[in-house]
Parts: C-alpha cells; sequence; structure tokens
C-alpha cells in the first residue's frame, strides 16, 4: 500500500509540469490586437444616436451571453432593424450580420488594417446569398474616438463591386 501510495505521488510530481503547460497552452491568451479590438468593442454597451449617412440613426450595443458576444441593433424598432452579434472564435473576433435583406454575411478582424481604436473587418463569408450578385455588407470599419463617440462605415457590395458605404456617426446616449 505505502509502495502504491509512493509510486503515485512520484507520478503526480512528474506529470505537475506536463500538466501545467498543456493548461497554459489551452488558456493561451488573443494576441494583443485582437485583444484590445474585443475590449473596444465590449466599452461600446449602451444606447447611441446619431446619423447614417445624413439621416438620424440609434443604435444599440448590448453585451450578452455572459460577456462573450457585444450584440448590435441597428435600427431598433423600425421594419429595417438589423442585428450584429461579435464574439470571439479561438483567437479571432468575427461578426455575422443579420441583414434586413435576409442574408447573413460573416466578417473577421483584419489585423493588418486595424489599429487601437480603429476596427476593420473583412468579409469571409456568408448565408442566403451569393455574394458575387447578391448585394450584401462586404466589409467594415469602427472607429473608436473616445468612450462617448463612434464612426462606423460599412461597405456595400453588390455584382462583386463596391456599390456605396453606410457612413454611421454616433454619440452615447446618456
Amino acid at each position: 500500500m505505502r509502495r502504491t501510495l509512493m509510486w503515485s505521488l512520484v507520478f503526480a510530481l512528474m506529470l505537475a509540469p506536463v500538466m501545467l503547460a498543456v493548461k497554459a497552452d489551452s488558456g493561451a491568451s488573443l494576441a494583443p490586437d485582437t485583444q484590445a479590438a474585443w475590449d473596444n468593442l465590449k466599452k461600446l454597451d449602451g444606447e447611441w444616436e446619431g446619423t447614417g449617412n445624413g439621416s438620424p440613426a440609434k443604435v444599440i450595443y448590448r453585451l450578452v451571453s455572459n460577456g462573450n458576444t457585444v450584440m448590435e441593433t441597428l435600427f431598433p424598432g423600425t421594419p429595417h432593424e438589423m442585428i450584429t452579434m461579435y464574439h470571439l472564435d479561438g483567437p479571432q473576433l468575427v461578426l455575422t450580420h443579420y441583414c434586413a435583406a435576409g442574408n447573413q454575411p460573416r466578417m473577421t478582424l483584419d489585423k493588418s488594417g486595424s489599429k487601437p481604436g480603429y476596427l476593420v473587418f473583412a468579409f469571409s463569408g456568408g448565408s442566403n446569398m451569393d455574394p458575387k450578385k447578391d448585394g450584401h455588407i462586404h466589409s467594415g470599419r469602427i472607429k473608436v474616438l473616445d468612450l462617448d463617440h463612434i464612426e462606423s462605415e460599412w461597405d456595400y457590395f453588390e455584382n462583386d463591386k463596391l456599390g456605396h458605404s453606410m457612413k454611421f456617426v454616433l454619440a452615447r446616449k446618456r
């Protein structure tokens, strides 16, 4: 019995560094640029008002799913209400835009084009559309000016080329 206990203890001591290394690797933190982008998105939580291409616009950002998802509601309560869900997918920051047009483009943070306070998203696929011909939001940029002011610009593609961009200038509602 003593011998079994001794060997169990020796084995556990030998295995401990391996288990710590596995745990450290599986819980690896995000790259600093992805973490900063995610942190910026989470700080948007609240109601925002301003303009979208010169017309009045309202956007609500909510931190949902136990803090694992940022839900953006554009034009809440209108026939053109749209939802965008931002979340981490492994080491990537991704979004799915649930458009009033009935399609769902997906985008991924473009780390090479992004910098602190300026997030660039690039098209990575979608559902309910043929991106070569159907109109869809294809890319976007979010500029966090400060805790109370943001600008975003979203590019609409149709027939595999830029149709127009929509620019939002928003201030946090107090």
